[in-house]
């Protein structure tokens, strides 16, 4: 793993893993959704690219976002207040939301209501989600070495919509990222994503349970991706719980380039999108744009505003190149 000050002092290496992360979330997102629908797998059966006419962002994308316009504005400093106020200018404002998963829409009820955080998180139904993991790696981006401070900002952030598992999905997935970004080993990833995790929780419950799984395999996919489903299946596939590891047993199953980790992520079914946003955004931080195929990036790079309005026709890499600046 790259000291920090190393990191920080070499630019064209902090936009490279910076920018891979953002639109490495964005192609996770885009490629998961369209990995899972019925009638890909009815004429491809395992998907391995984009196919023609594939719809290419949901929520997990745009709520990313929010979060890096959030840090930008602020200087790479999260407050609760600065999250509310972001909340009211980007999500409360509008009356309705396209693909908008269950819990920002509830959380967004809640600011309405006079709610505020941790209890607009709390009193959500929907708080164990995956809501917060998708939109949490611009964190780990602007912490890049520092995963204690990344799982510091990612609380903040979650607090608003989510709480207890919810939170530490989030946490999980922004310190991963943190470590990624300066080039750390996949088991300091992995160990990175359990830090935040109490040990009486679903989620750590569910990532070791995963990682046990996978390892007992020797790493075969033929030998326990049946299994994974099984083990880590939840009465929702929204639930952080079975989202979350589901994406680091895909990494654990392949991490040794971006393409070929991302299109097993995308294959896990279920909440496909979310699982490989988190997937694409950690090794988008480890392997940089410069491992990308450019075909993906320019399917994802401008944002149609499917959920969040103001996303339409921002330029992702230019968001990345903000969030890359702000690593000092």
């Amino acid at each position: 793993m790259t000291e920090r000050s190393e990191f920080v002092a070499n630019r064209a290496l902090v936009r490279d893993r910076a920018l891979g992360s953002l639109i490495g979330l964005a192609i996770g997102d885009s490629f998961g959704d369209a990995a899972r629908m019925q009638a890909n797998r009815e004429s491809y059966g395992f998907i391995t690219d984009f196919n023609t006419g594939a719809s290419w962002s949901t929520d997990d994308t745009e709520f990313a976002l929010l979060t890096a316009k959030t840090l930008i504005k602020h200087h790479g400093v999260l407050t609760t207040d600065a999250v509310v106020d972001a909340w009211f200018e980007d999500v409360v404002i509008q009356d309705e939301f396209k693909r908008g998963g269950a819990s920002e829409i509830a959380a967004a009820n809640n600011l309405r209501k006079g709610l505020r955080p941790p209890q607009s998180g709390k009193f959500n139904t929907f708080h164990m989600s995956d809501g917060t993991a998708m939109r949490i790696p611009p964190v780990g981006i602007v912490c890049a070495g520092d995963p204690g401070r990344a799982a510091e900002l990612a609380a903040i952030d979650a607090s608003i919509s989510h709480y207890a598992d919810g939170i530490w999905g989030a946490q999980a997935v922004a310190s991963a990222v943190a470590v990624a970004m300066v080039d750390g080993s996949f088991d300091q990833i992995f160990a990175a994503a359990m830090q935040p995790l109490p040990k009486d929780s679903w989620l750590y419950h569910n990532m070791q349970r995963a990682f046990d799984i996978v390892d007992a395999a020797n790493g075969s996919v033929l030998d326990c991706w049946m299994q994974l489903h099984d083990e880590l299946r939840a009465s929702t596939w929204a639930t952080t719980a079975e989202a979350i590891p589901a994406a680091f047993a895909c990494l654990r199953l392949s991490n040794q380039d971006f393409r070929s980790a991302l299109v097993l992520a995308g294959n896990f079914a279920r909440d496909a999108d979310t699982i490989t946003a988190v997937a694409g955004a950690i090794l988008g931080a480890k392997y940089g744009l410069s491992s990308i195929p450019p075909h993906w990036v320019e399917k994802v790079r401008h944002p149609s505003g499917t959920c969040l309005q103001f996303t339409k026709g921002l330029d992702i890499l230019k968001v990345g190149e903000d969030l890359a600046d702000l690593i000092r």
